[in-house]
């Protein structure tokens, strides 16, 4: 755990957000906090203890929904799949809310039994359900607890519910020390992140401040899709073939965006195989300068915090074109490759 020293500029940190965005215009942040109490009285009793085993699936589908839980978005996604069983869902619902059940024991059966159940879904339900005593674990506050510094140490292996059990215990005494709700401290991971996302900001500044093409803002919208094209259809594609999306106990697809202190990976991928990583990251629209050094950073990160002593780290770069500043500089890298994607449009006959 984290000693006291540590946590300390975290805590002035987070303070110190808090009070400029409660005083602040941010509709973003007030659009997370300030339906608190709406939401948790709208989905507590969901998935109180006395009803969750008659949780319908229309309803555990409306929690998934940002426009619902005003909180997390793209919990949607994995709704049909984990809903493909509901007397299994209903089960394990009923186990992830029992209080006279140690909170390791109840994570790891839920994440054992319940296929697309991950870390973001689980401990949404646990903060709705008891809102005082669990947090939420998921890419954003990950990314900001490891931003200040203050992310705990895992031993190899160790289980999901565990790994939460040391998570919720910062997050707990990080609320009592901001004088802050846990809902509250989540949105402020939130602030955090966004602060430091600097690969989006780049980008959207040359889109900004170039003489911007329409093709060239309809590219960077597509590779937003093509990323999470990537994620989707992994197993399909010629990289899945030899690399498997890096995945944690709790959580299958740890390895879309990545959260690390220094920003967020595309994709990280271990090799089926071989004991090797690779690090994806996709061009967007910023120079090659930039998206060389980024996965440079990255390579960098994993080899440090991730990797075994007999792993290697390797680098991808996904672009829609190569120019030369890019075909030099992967030149003289050997462990960074370049593959280029292609959009095929076609229309038939209609028969």
């Amino acid at each position: 755990m984290n000693t006291q020293k540590q946590i300390e500029p975290a805590v002035s940190e987070l303070k110190s957000r808090f009070v400029k965005l409660k005083s602040s215009d941010n509709e973003i942040f007030h659009s997370i906090v300030d339906p608190r109490d709406e939401v948790i009285s709208r989905f507590r009793p969901v998935f109180s203890s006395e009803n969750v085993f008659e949780i319908t699936e229309q309803e555990f589908k409306e929690f998934l929904l940002l426009d619902n839980n005003k909180h997390w978005s793209g919990l949607h996604r994995m709704g049909p799949k984990i809903c493909s069983d509901m007397p299994a869902l209903r089960e394990a619902l009923k186990i992830l809310v029992d209080e006279n059940r140690d909170i390791e024991s109840r994570l790891d059966y839920v994440a054992g039994s319940i296929n697309g159940m991950g870390k973001a879904i689980t401990t949404a339900i646990l903060l709705v359900t008891y809102p005082d005593k669990y947090g939420v674990w998921n890419n954003t506050s990950e990314g900001a607890l490891k931003i200040l510094n203050i992310w705990p140490k895992f031993e190899r292996g160790e289980s999901f519910g565990k790994r939460y059990s040391k998570i919720n215990r910062l997050l707990l005494e990080i609320a009592q020390r901001t004088e802050l709700d846990l809902w509250t401290l989540d949105a402020l991971w939130w602030a955090i992140r966004s602060d430091n996302d600097t690969e989006d900001k780049e980008t959207l500044e040359a889109l900004k401040d170039t003489a911007t093409t329409s093709e060239e803002a309809q590219r960077f919208g597509l590779e937003r899709h093509l990323h999470e094209f990537l994620r989707d259809n992994w197993n399909h594609i010629s990289l899945g073939k030899e690399w498997a999306i890096y995945s944690e106990p709790g959580d299958d697809e740890a390895g879309y965006e990545y959260p690390c202190s220094i920003g967020r990976i595309d994709l990280l991928a271990k090799h089926r195989k071989e004991p090797r990583w690779l690090v994806v990251e996709l061009k967007r629209n910023q120079s090659s300068d930039k998206t060389v050094g980024q996965a440079l950073r990255y390579i960098g990160w994993v080899e440090e915090n991730l990797t075994e002593s007999s792993e290697s780290v390797e680098g991808l770069i996904i672009a829609h074109q190569a120019d030369e500043s890019i075909r030099y500089a992967l030149k003289a890298l050997s462990n960074v490759s370049l593959q280029l994607y292609e959009v095929e449009f076609r229309l038939r006959p209609y028969k």
